[in-house]
């Protein structure tokens, strides 16, 4: 039973050290099939981690801003190859007028890194990231290639969305996803501070060391930081490149996506088919995007998981569906790793116990 396998997996994680605090959730064709945790949710009180229990996740949590992006494109006001600036004309600036809702969601738009101008403390301006994302030259043709727009992304998804609808992303995460699932207080772009005591106390495994060489993404861009996921500030803030949520919520999201609630299955098919191919322009590494999300699931070769779909957060927390087996995984964490060992262990067991194709 995976309940119990999973339960054991992360309770020897945390007895040897490897791990302070965990949740993984699994839903499978619907049912919640796995909802475990270990571990403390903040070392300075002792307070144990819960279902309940919100994890600030990083780029995990992007899996929410393409969600909202499919649900706008749900509801006509865009379609995926809307140019931005229908919507937001001062973006076609220096040659950026080609752009489309899906170079967005394929990272292809060309703006992989923040402007310089804009650290980690701007990010709790949302006029001022956008105004600089408008201005930005592209380092590419939009389209032409891809490379991961780290905070970028989710402004750009963000921005259009809020011209469309003239809603904030955080108001439509809950509008659109969270009250209508019933899972209201597990999904958060923007954390209200009444919520601040529920969160988990992220923790940096090793001491953050800036990447050297010529790098595209600014080194606060490259590496996560428990500093960043633990500010009153950062967590407040609509920052729809990053997420805070609990696993069993962003699980029963994805399987919400899955089973038609969010979209119609017509809609399913085309936002996860491959969308672009090619060599990521920030890492080298080949990939293969869907709309909105990596395909292949992590550590498995690419031939064998075509139908899977997410994202993977820095520090080692990670999210995937699977369309062929009707799986929806989450796996979150305190402690920051530079790795994905853990994530890959309990994605690797939940295949071995659930996905056989339907």
């Amino acid at each position: 039973m995976l309940q119990d396998k999973a339960q054991s997996v992360l309770d020897e994680l945390v007895d040897a050290g490897a791990e302070t605090g965990l949740q993984l959730a699994v839903y499978h064709h619907g049912a919640l099939v796995a909802d475990a945790v270990a571990g403390i949710a903040d070392s300075r009180t002792g307070r144990g981690v819960t279902p309940d229990t919100p994890f600030f996740s990083f780029s995990a949590g992007k899996v929410m801003t393409s969600l909202i992006a499919h649900l706008l494109v749900g509801t006509g006001a865009v379609d995926y190859d809307t140019p931005v600036v229908d919507l937001w004309p001062e973006f076609g600036a220096h040659g950026k007028a080609t752009t489309t809702l899906r170079h967005v969601l394929t990272h292809s738009t060309g703006l992989p890194a923040m402007p310089r101008d804009i650290g980690p403390a701007d990010l709790t301006d949302w006029s001022r990231v956008c105004a600089a994302i408008a201005d930005a030259e592209p380092r590419w043709r939009p389209g032409a290639r891809t490379g991961y727009h780290s905070f970028t992304f989710g402004f750009l998804v963000g921005e259009v969305a809020r011209r469309a609808t003239g809603t904030p992303m955080r108001r439509l995460l809950h509008e659109w996803v969270a009250a209508p699932l019933g899972i209201d207080g597990d999904l958060y772009f923007g954390v209200p501070r009444t919520e601040l005591t529920r969160l988990a106390r992220l923790e940096d495994a090793a001491p953050v060391v800036p990447p050297g060489g010529d790098t595209v993404l600014a080194p606060w861009e490259m590496q996560p930081a428990a500093a960043m996921g633990n500010s009153h500030e950062i967590l407040q803030a609509d920052i729809p490149s990053v997420g805070t949520f609990t696993a069993r919520g962003i699980a029963a999201m994805q399987a919400a996506l899955l089973d038609g609630r969010l979209i119609d299955s017509r809609q399913l098919e085309e936002v996860t088919a491959v969308a672009f191919e090619g060599i990521d322009q920030v890492f080298g590494n080949p990939v293969r995007l869907a709309l909105g999300y990596p395909l292949g699931r992590l550590g498995a070769r690419p031939d064998e998981s075509r139908t899977t779909f997410g994202w993977i957060g820095g520090g080692g927390s990670y999210v995937y569906a699977d369309t062929a087996t009707g799986t929806s995984f989450a796996m979150t964490k305190t402690r920051l790793t530079p790795h994905f060992a853990t994530a890959q262990r309990l994605a690797e067991l939940t295949t071995a116990e659930l996905d056989s194709p339907a």
